[in-house]
C-alpha cells in the first residue's frame, strides 16, 4: 500500500498537471488528495468519456493529464479511447479500478467487468500494468508507462486493485458557484446555414485563438471554407467536443478557444455542460450550431425544437448564455467577447454545400500540427 502523496509526487515530476475522473471507492484517497492539493487540478467529470475527452484536450494543450474511474465505467470510454485518443495520437495515462476481481467479494454487478477488464484494455490495444501498491515499485511504472506514451502517443493503463492506495480523507469543501439568470429564448425559423456561421466564426477568431469541430458535416464544411492550422476537426468521439475544448481551455488559460458543437452530439453528452458550467474557463466559447437532426446520417430528427440549450447551459452555471436568430447577430456578438464563458445557440437551416469534401490531413496532422501551432503562436 502506498500513499496518494507518494504517487502525485511521482507524477507532477513527469509533468502532468491535470486529473479527471469520476469517484470509485478504490480511487478516493486520489481524489481526496488532489482535491486538496494547490498544486493541482481535479476535474470532475460527468461520465467516463467526458473524463477521457478532458484529458485528451489538456494533452494536447500541453498539459499531461490523467484520466481515472472505475472500470464498470470502462465501457463509457470505450468510444473516446477508440475514436479519439487513438485516433489523434493523445497518450492519456489511465488508472481503472479492478471491481469485482475475481476471488475476492464484491457487489454483483461487478462480477462480470472484473472478468473481462483487462482483456477489454487488451482489446482496445492499450497495453496496461498494475497500480504500484508500493513505493519503491511507483517510479519504474512511470517510466515505463510514459516511455510507452512519448514512444507511440497512445494511452496506457494503470489497473488499480483493492488496498493499494492508503486512506486520505478529504479536508476541503468544494466551492459553490452561484447561477445566472436567462431571459426566454425566442422561437424563430433558422435564417443561416451551417456555412455561414463558420465563415463568421473564421472571421472572428484571432491569430491566438483555438477552434475545435465536432464530428460530422461540421469540421468537414470547416475545413472547406478554410483549412487552418489553429482549426481541431473531431472525428468521432461524438459529443466528446466541449469537454475536450475544456480541457483544451484549461490547459491554455490565455488563448481563446471556440468549440462548434451540434444539437445531437450535444445531447449525447449533456452531462458535460455541467462539467464545464462549474470549471467555469473564461477563454471559453461553446457554440452550439443547432438544425435539428443528424444530417449527416441521412437527416434523421434530433428533440432539439423541444429543449431550451440557453436555459439549461444558465442552470448548468454558464454565466453568459445566447440565442442568435442568424449569422450576422452571431457576428456581432463575437466583435467583443467578454472574459467569460459563454453560450451561443445558433439555429441554423438543414443543408450542406454540393461536393464537399473530406479533409486530406489525417487525424494525427490535424493534432500535431496545432500542438506546433500551440508551441510557435
Amino acid at each position: 500500500m502506498i500513499e496518494a502523496e507518494q504517487f502525485v509526487a511521482a507524477v507532477r515530476a513527469y509533468g502532468f498537471g491535470l486529473w479527471s475522473g469520476v469517484p470509485c471507492s478504490y480511487l478516493k484517497p486520489f481524489i481526496n488528495y488532489v482535491i486538496d492539493d494547490p498544486g493541482a487540478r481535479y476535474v470532475a467529470a460527468a461520465n467516463e468519456g467526458d473524463a477521457v475527452a478532458i484529458a485528451a484536450g489538456a494533452q494536447l494543450g500541453g498539459v499531461r493529464a490523467i484520466a481515472m474511474f472505475q472500470n464498470s465505467g470502462l465501457g463509457n470510454a470505450v468510444n473516446p479511447l477508440t475514436s479519439l485518443t487513438h485516433t489523434f495520437r493523445l497518450p492519456v495515462l489511465l488508472i481503472v479500478t479492478l471491481r469485482g476481481e475475481p476471488g475476492l467479494p464484491d457487489e454483483p454487478q461487478h462480477e462480470l467487468m472484473g472478468q473481462i477488464t483487462q482483456q477489454m484494455l487488451e482489446l482496445m490495444g492499450i497495453p496496461w500494468a498494475w497500480f504500484p501498491s508500493e513505493a519503491a515499485a511507483v517510479e519504474r511504472t512511470l517510466q515505463i508507462a510514459v516511455a510507452h506514451m512519448e514512444r507511440t502517443g497512445t494511452p496506457y493503463a494503470l489497473v488499480m486493485r483493492k488496498g493499494s492506495v492508503a486512506s486520505c480523507k478529504l479536508q476541503s469543501q468544494p466551492e459553490v458557484r452561484p447561477l445566472f439568470p436567462v431571459a426566454a429564448a425566442e422561437r424563430q425559423l433558422p435564417e443561416s446555414t451551417r456555412s455561414d456561421y463558420l465563415r463568421v466564426v473564421q472571421s472572428a477568431v484571432s491569430d491566438t485563438d483555438l477552434v475545435v469541430a465536432t464530428t460530422g458535416y461540421t469540421g468537414r464544411e470547416l475545413y472547406a471554407s478554410d483549412d487552418r492550422e489553429n482549426q481541431f476537426y473531431m472525428v468521432g468521439s461524438m459529443g466528446c467536443a466541449s469537454s475536450f475544448g475544456l480541457g483544451l481551455a484549461l490547459a491554455q488559460p490565455e488563448r481563446r478557444v471556440y468549440v462548434l458543437d451540434g444539437d445531437g452530439a450535444t445531447l449525447m453528452r449533456m452531462g458535460a455542460l455541467t462539467t464545464i458550467g462549474y470549471q467555469r474557463p473564461g477563454n471559453l466559447v461553446h457554440i452550439l450550431l443547432d438544425n435539428g437532426c443528424h444530417e449527416s446520417t441521412g437527416g434523421q430528427s434530433t428533440v432539439s425544437h423541444s429543449v431550451d440549450f440557453c436555459a439549461i447551459a444558465g442552470a448548468c452555471g454558464y454565466p453568459d448564455s445566447r440565442r442568435v436568430a442568424n449569422a450576422e447577430a452571431l457576428r456581432l456578438l463575437l466583435q467583443s467577447p467578454p472574459r467569460m464563458l459563454r453560450f451561443i445557440h445558433a439555429p441554423m437551416r438543414t443543408g450542406v454545400p454540393d461536393d464537399l469534401p473530406r479533409p486530406t490531413v489525417t487525424p494525427v496532422q490535424v493534432a500535431q500540427r496545432l500542438s506546433r501551432y500551440i508551441a510557435r503562436v
